[in-house]
């Protein structure tokens, strides 16, 4: 009744702020162009190639080559030598590698790399080519090379080879028709190849060739590039001479112009900055000019900032309520909220802590880069949660524990708790919470001037803040008015894109790109396919739900075993359609960006499409206010983390050494929440530093390497009565290696990690306790054939 009531409210205030929202709040393009001259060459020849080589631009001319000095004011001599009898054709670079397709009368014969070494270049040969090509095209991306063209019968070619470790080509499949190609692109685990009559053909893996959108304006050959991690850009030039930057996404298969349109044809260009560096000749020689790419953010508005700042503090205040009213309570109120907590408020605060700004920003680009594949997952842990809620949960809860791990220490040994615990905090820590608070951060300074390394601080230290101030009760309660905020916000956006484009445009996009497909029966390992996500849910639902310290510890908060397994029930109910509404995010987004290309900055992460979308389209104070349910999701996840990591700190290895009073026990539970909280802070801050394609798949590689090895003993503790503890140390330990032996050599797709770990345990920590003395203590309630003991945490 609480959540409905409030529910009103929010409604109406995102009604009312749409009303007063007078424009749009971003009317401008998010990118524009700046272009810069560069001294000019004047005694070029006219058949110059441009190359980024070790990082510098160079000017290949014959037997000849300059490279731009480092203050950019003159063209400096290269000892060309390494050229001689090359014959080049064409260069490709990706600025800061480059490749020669070298041979004479238009017929490539032989690819070498360039290299800088003592003021000269240097050539290195690579694999020699399977037949001579026509036409030939190349392009670097992730340490290959891609090669195209016509063979000498006129069919179409198309190769791969490695940069690094040159061996033979691999011959591919080539695109349909055989025509000639006049540029090759590669990215985002594509190649796109633009033919001479402006056809794009893409390929994938996974799909093979599929005809794409024709090219706006000719491409001048060679100019593309790799931009992002989604874009490719081209130079083409219309029936009046002049070129212009064109954007082309190999997502949504959409081209966008860029900038302004530039006079005379170029004769080369290379990758430079975020652009290109293209040389045009004039009277004076050869001129040199830039193009590059900037990103135009704007600041989010007076109400947008007043909104926000409200929530913000707002969730203070809970934390200060709840730590007037049990500043002088026991341990047990500020870990569990002194088993006080109502099913439905422990259910959605689950519900809270699972999602997590993951939710609201990766699995949106991921559902906006793929389809819906993952959400199956999402589908079988619903099945999951089923046997849990009847099976699993009361065992545990008429236990009385306040950590889960104690119930490993009461199965097996104390060592297995300690080592399990400090395993499960370190995948907490090391694999979750920065990723959580990093997000957020990133959307802010993506769509406004904001210092993400700042929000990051302002983020983390609110959460630790009332975290540490009000415990459980706290958590719990700021969980479910956040996800209230998170839930209208998201709302909003999927309406506001439909009422912007039609329902049926929507739809009609996403079943031509295949956005909503759900069930890859597939069954390689190396793709995340139904099968992975079954098994998955079976181990790390059905098998060791248990092993979660931040979901048990709402089960544990609950007045009775009825009211726990009830409040699973209620996380069931509300994680199916939840799910659904961030894979919708995802597809409608998919659909504007490809009716709108020139609305979303190429230079962007694909994780960042999302708040990019917040930040430029939508109204002010609206943003606002779907900014708060980003915070949202980040502050209820992560405030979950620190509560729980705080718990087990204290529960299992302070009080266990220490024997405190519950007033010590509490005041360092107190500090800890804010020594975790910090920690997550500099992890997160160490992210927004690096460059990661999808933050969705990074959570789950790091889930599995540190997550699954420990999970298994709940299972060999729950379901066998003849595992003992050194076998279940021995599966601890194989498991660890054997996903760390499988990561570095990427045998498996990542979404598998998780389940080999956990299945790895299970089986070699049973096979391993067959060589140890069964368990000589009682196990009367320790396993789901006996009926529970009362015992005390």
């Amino acid at each position: 009744m609480t959540a409905r009531l409030l529910s009103w409210p929010l409604a109406v205030l995102l009604l009312v702020l749409t009303s007063l929202a007078p424009a749009m709040a971003g009317t401008g393009a998010p990118v524009s162009s700046k272009t810069s001259p560069l001294p000019a060459l004047p005694d070029a020849g006219e058949r110059i190639r441009l190359a980024g080589v070790d990082g510098q631009p160079v000017v290949l001319d014959g037997r000849r080559a300059f490279r731009l000095s480092a203050d950019k004011r003159r063209w400096e001599p290269l000892r060309a030598d390494a050229l001689a009898d090359l014959g080049e054709i064409a260069a490709a670079s990706d600025g800061n590698r480059t490749v020669l397709i070298a041979g004479r009368g238009g017929v490539a014969e032989r690819i070498v790399r360039l290299t800088i070494a003592n003021d000269g270049l240097a050539v290195h040969p690579l694999a020699a080519l399977p037949v001579p090509l026509h036409a030939a095209q190349a392009a670097i991306r992730d340490g290959s090379i891609w090669l195209a063209g016509l063979g000498p019968d006129g069919a179409a070619r198309l190769y791969k080879a490695s940069l690094s470790a040159p061996g033979r080509w691999a011959a591919q499949a080539a695109w349909p028709g055989g025509a000639a190609p006049v540029a090759l692109g590669a990215q985002n685990k594509g190649v796109f190849v633009t033919l001479a009559d402006g056809a794009q053909w893409r390929w994938f893996s996974d799909k093979g060739w599929r005809a794409g959108a024709r090219a706006p304006a000719a491409i001048v050959p060679g100019s593309t590039r790799a931009i992002g991690q989604a874009y490719l850009l081209y130079l083409g030039s219309g029936a009046d001479g002049a070129t212009r930057l064109y954007s082309y996404s190999a997502i949504t298969d959409a081209w966008a112009a860029l900038g302004a349109p530039q006079a005379g044809m170029p004769q080369a260009a290379v990758s430079y900055g975020e652009g290109l560096l293209a040389a045009r000749s004039n009277a004076n020689g050869l001129a040199f000019t830039t193009t590059e790419l900037v990103s135009e953010r704007q600041s989010l508005a007076l109400l947008d900032w007043l909104i926000i700042g409200v929530y913000m503090f707002g969730m203070l205040g809970v934390g200060f309520y709840f730590y007037r009213g049990a500043k002088n309570g026991s341990s047990n109120e500020f870990f569990l909220g002194s088993r006080s907590i109502p099913a439905w408020a422990a259910g959605i605060s689950m519900f809270a802590g699972s999602i997590s700004s993951i939710s609201y920003l990766a699995i949106p680009a991921k559902a906006y880069e793929t389809n819906w594949q993952y959400i199956m997952s999402k589908m079988s842990t619903i099945a999951g949660l089923i046997f849990v809620a009847i099976m699993i949960v009361p065992l545990f809860r008429r236990l009385n524990l306040v950590s889960v791990f104690n119930y490993l220490e009461t199965r097996f040994h104390p060592s297995i708790r300690l080592l399990s615990s400090a395993l499960w905090m370190l995948m907490q820590i090391g694999g979750r919470m920065g990723i959580v608070l990093f997000l957020p951060a990133m959307a802010i300074g993506t769509i406004t001037d904001t210092n993400i390394v700042a929000c990051i601080v302002v983020v983390g230290i609110f959460t630790i803040i009332y975290t540490a101030l009000g415990g459980m009760k706290a958590v719990v309660w700021t969980d479910v008015f956040q996800v209230m905020v998170l839930t209208g916000g998201a709302c909003f956006a999927i309406g506001f894109i439909i009422y912007q484009l039609g329902l049926m445009p929507v739809v009609e996009t996403a079943r031509a790109f295949e956005k909503t497909d759900m069930v890859n029966l597939s069954f390689d390992i190396t793709q995340p396919t139904l099968w992975g996500f079954l098994i998955l849910v079976l181990f790390d639902v059905v098998l060791t739900f248990p092993k979660d310290q931040v979901l048990m510890q709402r089960v544990l908060a609950t007045p009775s075993e009825k009211e726990a397994s009830r409040s699973v029930w209620v996380f069931a109910v509300v994680l199916l359609p939840s799910a659904f509404m961030f894979y919708i995010i995802g597809t409608v987004l998919f659909a504007y960006y490809r009716e709108n290309p020139a609305q979303l900055n190429p230079m962007l992460p694909i994780d960042a499409v999302f708040p990019a979308f917040i930040g430029t389209e939508l109204p002010a104070g609206v943003t606002g206010l779907i900014i708060a349910g980003l915070f949202a999701a980040a502050m209820g996840t992560l405030s979950g983390i620190i509560n729980s990591v705080a718990t087990l700190l204290s529960v299992d290895f302070y009080g266990k050494f220490r024997n405190p009073t519950q007033e010590q026990t509490v005041r360092f539970a107190e500090w800890m929440s804010v020594v975790v909280g910090l920690i997550g802070i500099g992890i997160a801050i160490i992210l927004s530093r690096m460059d990661i394609h999808s933050l969705l798949d990074l959570t789950i590689e790091l889930f599995g390497l540190l997550g699954g090895s420990c999970a298994g003993a709940y299972t060999l503790g729950m379901f066998t009565r003849r595992a003992n503890w050194q076998g279940v140390a021995i599966g601890i330990v194989a498991a660890s290696l054997l996903t760390l032996v499988v990561w570095i050599f990427g045998l498996i797709h990542p979404y598998w990690y998780l389940a080999l770990a956990i299945m790895a345990s299970i089986v070699i920590g049973y096979l391993a306790s067959l060589l140890f003395p069964p368990p000589s203590h009682s196990l009367e309630g320790l396993t789901i054939y006996d009926k529970a003991r009362k015992q005390a945490a």
